[in-house]
């Protein structure tokens, strides 16, 4: 490691701080710190989207999805299901959160059912973003880690300066701290116009990447798309009906659809973005924008991926590789000096875009959600100090769930563990938005009982393959992850529909919070 690389990786981090520090600096009250005081403009609030959604995950982990023995590029069909999505998401959803001044998407629920409802919509979503951004920090501080080492600062060697063991949690702590410490700061428009910037970090640094990875090959291009080619890599549509796979066209088409609907349309995180913008128009067009870039980003990981198969053909790595360290030990080991820097500053933005989102978030869902509608005489200025001091709250439990992953997950690719964590809890929480946006007849009592139903019937889907035997199961292995967001919306909805005609819906829903 050059000291060229470290300085470059250094004022990155110090400078995006400083930067999402002070353009939030001139945000004022909550609606400016939660929501940028719905003035950002359509093309940011898109990049926005991306850059969020686009965490470390991706940018280490999708190549990992390729790369591996028998990876190809079916991975995409996802992203086909979340374009349809999002259009979904434009026409059904969208409406309801720009009907008065919302700050969350669950005061939605609140104006529809009632308290309850919101608060265990609400309560999910915390759960849910805590641990899988907790899965996608752990993932950026391996990158650190693996830096450290390389670097001689970590080890046994005399110019170490902190032994091999304290690696993983130093690296955790200064991912987290920095992204909590510009998002305590600048709020929702740090979060957004550093995103923007983030973006063109890291695709300028995957683009660099591809290039000198494949101007290293033997036959460059030529022999990148032959090797591909011949080792079935390219392959796109896989139309098994095998529920147990996740990469297959109806897993894509259906899961992707409905995933994408429920993390584009009931998470807080990518509501927030939508309630930031100028109007429900500019929302909706950069939403639906935004699914075509997330397509051409996957491509470009995917194909990152396939070149790194036929990279270390030609020059295999000294080592063994675990899963998801084959991008980044490339990184660390083949590029030149200052390039390094450059790629690594964009690992760390495409972590930062996604945490300091993240955070943000869940701190909005916590004051307005569960907080204010518990104590209504709280006044602006305290709840905007409270709003800042829970951002270091959620910032510190995602580090905790970092520190725990960096034990547990080190046999699957971080980004299905962390999509199948969003399939696991968004798609209840779709159901429960649709039950109050398609139906009328449904009340807060049935909503809960579907909520109740769907949480279950997702728990079953999961898990009912490892107590086969005790219970019976319908499949030779789990379901696969896409369709656990189908099962949770779809029982939710239904048992829910059903609910209603002995709950009948009755009082009014409290509506003083969603305002």
């Amino acid at each position: 490691m050059s000291p060229i690389d470290l300085a470059i990786i250094v004022l990155y981090i110090l400078g995006v701080t400083l930067f999402g520090s002070l353009i939030g600096s001139r945000s004022e009250g909550l609606k400016g710190y939660f929501l940028g005081g719905s003035r950002v403009p359509a093309w940011a609030v898109m990049i926005s989207i991306v850059a969020t959604e686009t965490s470390t995950a991706t940018f280490l982990s999708v190549p990992s999805l390729s790369y591996r023995d028998g990876g190809d590029f079916t991975y995409l069909q996802l992203a086909i299901g979340y374009i349809i999505g999002r259009v979904l998401v434009a026409v059904v959803l969208l409406p309801s959160y720009f009907k008065g001044q919302m700050y969350t998407a669950y005061q939605v629920l609140d104006a529809r059912f009632g308290g309850a409802t919101k608060t265990a919509a609400s309560l999910l979503f915390l759960l849910s973003r805590t641990l899988g951004d907790g899965l996608r920090l752990f993932l950026a501080a391996l990158v650190l880690r693996r830096l450290l080492l390389l670097s001689g600062l970590v080890g046994d060697g005399d110019g170490a300066i902190m032994p091999i063991e304290w690696a993983m949690p130093a690296s955790i702590v200064l991912m987290g701290v920095s992204t909590i410490v510009y998002t305590f700061l600048g709020g929702m428009t740090a979060v957004v116009w550093t995103d923007v910037t983030q973006f063109l970090i890291y695709m300028i640094g995957a683009v660099a990447a591809l290039l000198i990875m494949v101007g290293r090959l033997d036959g460059g291009w030529e022999t990148l798309w032959a090797s591909g080619e011949a080792a079935g890599k390219f392959r796109f549509l896989n139309p098994s009906f095998d529920l147990t796979q996740p990469y297959t066209i109806w897993a894509g088409v259906i899961g992707g659809m409905v995933l994408s609907t429920a993390t584009h349309g009931a998470d807080q995180m990518m509501v927030q973005r939508y309630l930031s913008a100028k109007s429900q128009r500019q929302a909706a067009g950069a939403l639906i924008a935004s699914g075509f870039v997330v397509f051409a980003q996957f491509a470009l990981f995917l194909l990152i991926g396939v070149a790194l198969s036929v990279f270390y053909g030609e020059y295999p790595p000294d080592r063994p590789l675990q899963v998801d360290d084959e991008f980044a030990s490339f990184i660390v080991t083949h590029l030149p000096t200052g390039l390094v820097g450059l790629v690594v500053a964009a690992i760390f933005s495409a972590a930062m875009s996604t945490l300091s989102s993240s955070l943000n978030a869940s701190a909005s869902s916590t004051v307005n959600d569960l907080i204010r509608p518990a104590f209504p005489r709280i006044g602006e200025e305290k709840l905007l100090g409270l709003s800042r001091s829970l951002t270091i709250v959620w910032g510190i439990a995602q580090m905790g769930i970092a520190a725990v992953a960096a034990a547990k997950f080190q046999d699957s690719p971080v980004v299905e563990d962390a999509l199948a964590i969003a399939s696991f809890v968004t798609g209840i929480i779709l159901g429960v938005f649709l039950l109050g946006v398609l139906t009328d007849r449904v009340g807060q009592g049935a909503a809960l009982v579907g909520l109740v139903a769907g949480l279950l019937a997702v728990s079953y889907a999961r898990f009912g393959s490892e107590f086969r035997g005790t219970i019976p199961y319908p499949f030779e292995g789990a379901l696969a992850w896409p369709y656990f967001a189908l099962v949770g919306s779809g029982t939710t909805f239904l048992v829910g529909l059903l609910a209603s005609t002995f709950l009948p819906r009755g009082g009014t829903p409290s509506t003083g919070d969603a305002r």
